[in-house]
């Protein structure tokens, strides 16, 4: 099986290479490295050069992580599988393996793979397993960004589904692309054992297992500063696969969608369970947010 990992970069030179080589040390699949460089300043791509053709990797100009894996991932060459690569971290040889293998029966349909997560420090010394344990609803993948898209493997089919449409909003690369694998009615693998050594440290772009007062900061802040991505990202989702989804999910996503238009609509939403999330204090700051119209 051959699996071509997408790796973004931006001045990431300081764990770098022992990234790399953890990711062309995958055992028992054919691994292809493609790297693009978000305008990185520092030694990045000095170290990406001293691979020679172990990798394919170039530059472009500078996009944010999100834009720039969905770049990536639109431009690939073809492979079975593909995956995304974050700069620091460290993956354990039998990662894309147990990822391959368990989608291997859902090679006709799109299907998508991620998995638990081992926090570590600096230095790769464990602390502790992110504990997430998902409905795996096409409701709360609308409500709950809590993918970690470090971990994401999606066969060919999942990936041609993405890169038919390119949405004019994207919060994230992992939350929109696991929102279309819901809407669509992908295959969805969640493994509960962790295959990467995901590094915390002081230039995290996002990061998890954070104190509880950390993370309810973030909560808010989120919240003040609302976007309104959670609907600009249902009526993205809406205008790009409604033809290829059921009639359910269209239906769902009408009623997310419709909710902005009355507060009659947003009691209904703060009721409807089909919405309803894994995290507690989510779906707590979900109602809330749809009471005030800012979801």
């Amino acid at each position: 099986m051959t699996v071509n990992v997408l790796m973004s970069t931006y001045n990431g030179e300081r764990f770098l290479k022992e990234q790399i080589d953890s990711i062309l040390a995958q055992q028992k699949v054919d691994v292809r490295l493609t790297v693009r460089d978000d305008g990185s300043s520092d030694g990045t791509k000095r170290i990406l050069g001293e691979y020679g053709k172990a990798l394919d990797w170039h530059v472009g100009k500078n996009l944010g992580p999100a834009r720039s894996f969905m770049e990536l991932l639109e431009n690939a060459g073809a492979a079975d599988f593909y995956a995304f690569a974050d700069q620091d971290d460290y993956w354990m040889p039998e990662k894309l393996k147990v990822a391959t293998d368990m989608m291997h029966s859902a090679e006709n349909v799109p299907a998508l793979y991620f998995s638990r997560t081992q926090l570590t420090d600096a230095f790769l010394r464990p602390t502790t397993i992110v504990q997430t344990a998902p409905l795996l609803t096409f409701g709360e993948s609308l409500v709950y960004e809590f993918i970690p898209g470090c971990t994401m493997v999606m066969n060919s089919r999942m990936r041609d589904m993405v890169a038919r449409y390119k949405p004019n909003y994207i919060p994230m690369h992992d939350v929109w692309i696991y929102s279309v694998a819901q809407a669509v009615g992908a295959k969805i693998y969640f493994d509960k054992t962790p295959h990467i050594l995901y590094r915390q440290h002081d230039n995290n772009t996002i990061g998890q297992g954070y104190s509880k007062w950390h993370e309810w900061s973030r909560r808010l802040k989120r919240f003040r500063n609302s976007e309104h991505s959670r609907y600009r990202r249902a009526c993205e989702i809406r205008n790009g696969y409604a033809a290829m989804m059921s009639q359910e999910n269209v239906e769902m996503l009408d009623t997310f969608i419709g909710a902005k238009t009355s507060f009659v609509n947003r009691l209904s939403l703060c009721a409807d369970k089909r919405f309803a999330c894994a995290d507690r204090h989510t779906w707590k700051l979900f109602r809330l947010a749809v009471l005030l119209n800012s979801y």
